[in-house]
């Protein structure tokens, strides 16, 4: 009875009315930009020149920056024993003269545009925050035994992060692309990707994106460009190796997301003088052909596959046998008992179950499953689709290679966005920044139950329940 309590309150959150997603707040502009917010979501909208576009970016954008800025100088230091000032110096001593003319002059103009709402702030500052990820969690574990001969395992390992799914053919309502895709992570490390990013290119290009204040990449990775490529990506979890001499991730992604015109060209970019910053799969399709491509990407081996037909998923694991075995370590392939393997189990049997009806409803569906194939029954949990960490003891937790192996970790699955061919070819997504199922997290509630966690009080925010919203680029 429970169970179909569980299925029918997530049915009518999912199909209700949300008489409430049409509310805007009222908009701010700069010069060519603008900003509102809607459902936790923040639409940006910028364009011009580089540097005329990150001008209006960091205006628009200051004050959620700093915001962030100071919540990952605080608590970054706390789980990782890395300081920001540590960071910003590596960043620019191994990465600045390795970010192309457009992008850095549009670093240059965030910064402007944040110090002209009034804080000081420099072009440093934001190749830095653009690097963090490279920086702390490919180099970092590569040297951190410099500094402390013992090193836990879980540490230095790629973190698990994100669920998605891309089907086309057969698969779907109309045998054209549907995808989606889930991130999930510690909620103060996360909390601030609350931002739709439509940037007006040069030449009538358009780009469209969920982004974090101040990167000039996504990050989170989810995309529509207006050549009509789409894509997504999930992390490779246990992966080890980095190429300090390679292009920075959040370049080659940014690129590749901008320039791409075809499916291998994206791969191209994305690929190309590769460091080995976030490994990871890539699900890129083409609305034009309605082919979809699944792409894994280590740093000395590469998997590219293609289809007209039928599905391809991403949980943290590599399945090319090269890049899992000789480049991850303690991914959890085979252990149900983690989010990485229970997914790798669980995905196709919801992407079989609604085989050749998939459409963004029911996308919807398969990023809010709740069923443990551990425990054979409904609970949110750790290693559900919609991911639930608060709310897990990790009782059956195997490894402490595993993301998150303590118990109630503040973590879980953040937001979900889709996006379908007739949707991307408006430029149109829908998403909902909360977890997919839409279930509420009430902070305070929360550290009372798990007083463990209350080091966070400060910077860990409330997760309201929320509506799903579509957004479109600026026509």
């Amino acid at each position: 009875m429970k169970k179909i309590f569980l299925l029918a309150a997530i049915s009518l959150t999912l199909f209700s009315c949300e008489k409430n997603k049409n509310q805007v707040t009222k908009y701010e502009y700069y010069n060519k930009g603008y900003k509102y917010k809607k459902e936790n979501w923040s639409f940006v909208h910028i364009e011009g020149s580089p540097y005329e576009r990150g001008m209006q970016h960091g205006y628009l954008l200051a004050d959620e920056y700093i915001k962030a800025y100071e919540c990952y100088k605080v608590i970054m230091l706390h789980v990782s024993g890395f300081p920001m000032e540590d960071l910003k110096t590596e960043a620019i001593k191994s990465q600045k003269n390795k970010i192309p003319k457009e992008l850095l002059d549009e670093m240059r103009g965030i910064a402007d545009g944040v110090s002209k709402k009034g804080h000081k702030v420099d072009l440093d500052d934001i190749v830095a925050w653009n690097a963090w990820m490279d920086v702390l969690e490919s180099w970092w574990p590569t040297v951190k035994s410099n500094f402390a001969s013992y090193m836990p395992l879980s540490v230095g390992k790629r973190r698990e992060r994100c669920s998605a799914f891309m089907a086309t053919g057969s698969s779907t309502i109309d045998n054209k692309v549907v995808m989606a895709h889930s991130t999930f992570d510690e909620f103060w490390n996360v909390q601030c990707c609350n931002v739709i990013l439509d940037i007006g290119l040069e030449k009538d290009r358009k780009l469209i994106m969920q982004t974090t204040p101040g990167y000039v990449a996504s990050m989170t990775d989810f995309f529509i460009n207006s050549s009509g490529i789409i894509g997504l990506e999930t992390s490779l979890s246990g992966f080890n190796g980095y190429n300090i001499n390679g292009s920075p991730s959040y370049v080659r992604q940014r690129l590749a997301m901008q320039y791409a015109k075809t499916i291998d060209e994206f791969v191209d970019i994305i690929s190309k003088n590769n460091n080995g910053g976030n490994p990871a799969t890539w699900l890129i399709a083409d609305i034009n052909t309605n082919e979809i491509a699944k792409f894994e990407l280590g740093i000395k081996f590469q998997n590219l596959e293609k289809k007209k037909d039928g599905c391809f998923f991403g949980c943290n694991i590599a399945f090319d046998p090269y890049i899992r075995n000789l480049e991850c370590d303690g991914e959890g392939f085979n252990d149900v008992r983690r989010h990485t393997g229970a997914r790798r189990v669980r995905l196709p049997v919801l992407l079989e179950k609604y085989n050749s009806k998939i459409d963004s409803n029911i996308a919807k569906i398969i990023m809010s499953d709740h069923y443990d194939v551990y425990h054979k029954k409904y609970k949110a949990a750790a290693n559900t689709v919609c991911a639930h960490y608060d709310e897990d003891p990790r009782e059956s937790m195997s490894s402490l290679s595993s993301t998150n192996p303590n118990p109630y970790t503040p973590a879980g699955a953040v937001d979900c966005k889709i996006t379908t061919s007739n949707l991307a070819k408006d430029m149109k997504l829908i998403g909902i920044f909360g977890r997919p199922c839409s279930q509420a997290f009430e902070k305070e509630k929360f550290l009372k139950e798990h007083p463990q966690w209350s080091w966070q009080k400060e910077y860990l925010l409330d997760r309201p329940h929320t509506n799903w919203v579509e957004f479109q680029s600026k026509k």
